[in-house]
């Protein structure tokens, strides 16, 4: 475990374990952290794996007024690997706001992506499109469940303790469950993922909230064209669906989609094993999947 400052000041908390001449980075989804990654993170062969905590998640410091942008963590993952791990082939990997900012670095840092990327994995993740969101729910009930989160969110970012609920995160489980994950999730993710959630900056957990609404970013993926590709999304998912992963899909012809009809919006809990894969498959020579297939995988 190490600390990289980004060029505004802000202490970013970065891990890495493994050793190969590729190096995978990974990015978390918003009110997560590295931790999200445990389960694919581990036995990735031939790679080196990097994972930090984005600001105002996890151990990071908290993003200044201003700067929880997707934007601006695009900015600090270009810093990060130009901090440890400065050459060599590089794959990225995605995970919700991950993938929105995978999409961010390509529309900022196009150079990076075509001097060092070698493959990209967006896993439950969205081109835009966000400020309709649903829940998965008819259009009339969705619309006072995101009002009333909207109320519930005003409330949260006058919070100035650093986390939002510490070690006090039982009670949100059930919301957790409803929220992220599919059919028969483990109780033992679902507890991890309360725990990553409480330990997010309060005012910093809304500001991303607000930078989700505002990202439209399908005109960026064209730049990962040329680049191998897998897009995964889960058939349950509330948040990222896979007619998100299909337009995700459709910008990048080569790429490989891969749908887990039981599975909700955690992949990288509800389906490491195959997630891992999949990193695996972009980490050697050659493609994970035949290109431009679309796959309804078991589960």
């Amino acid at each position: 475990m190490s600390t990289v400052r980004t060029s505004d000041g802000v202490d970013l908390t970065v891990v890495t374990s493994g050793d190969g001449p590729t190096t995978v980075v990974l990015v978390h989804g918003w009110t997560m952290d590295h931790t999200s990654w445990d389960l694919v993170a581990e036995d990735l062969p031939g790679a080196r794996v990097v994972r930090f905590d984005l600001r105002g998640h996890g151990a990071s410091g908290p993003a200044p007024k201003g700067t929880a942008t997707i934007a601006r963590i695009a900015d600090d993952l270009a810093e990060v690997i130009a901090a440890v791990a400065p050459t060599g082939p590089l794959v990225l990997g995605g995970h919700s706001l991950g993938g929105m900012t995978l999409m961010a670095l390509a529309e900022r840092h196009p150079d990076l992506i075509a001097s060092r990327v070698t493959g990209v994995a967006f896993v439950a993740t969205t081109s835009g499109g966000l400020s309709t969101l649903t829940l998965g729910l008819p259009r009339w009930v969705a619309a006072p469940v995101l009002y009333a989160e909207k109320m519930v969110n005003r409330r949260i970012a006058r919070i100035r303790r650093p986390a939002l609920l510490g070690k006090r995160t039982g009670y949100a489980r059930p919301g957790v469950r409803w929220l992220v994950f599919g059919k028969r999730p483990s109780p033992t993710h679902i507890a991890a993922t309360a725990a990553q959630v409480g330990r997010c900056n309060p005012a910093n957990m809304v500001e991303f909230r607000n930078a989700l609404n505002e990202h439209e970013r399908l005109h960026a993926l064209p730049v990962y064209r040329g680049v191998r590709a897998v897009v995964m999304a889960g058939g349950r998912d509330r948040l990222c669906t896979v007619a998100d992963a299909r337009i995700i899909a459709g910008a990048l012809p080569s790429a490989s989609l891969l749908i887990y009809p039981g599975a909700g919006h955690m992949l990288n809990y509800e389906r490491a094993a195959e997630v891992r894969a999949q990193l695996a498959g972009l980490v050697a020579s050659g493609t994970p999947m035949a290109a431009g297939v679309e796959v309804a995988a078991a589960g």
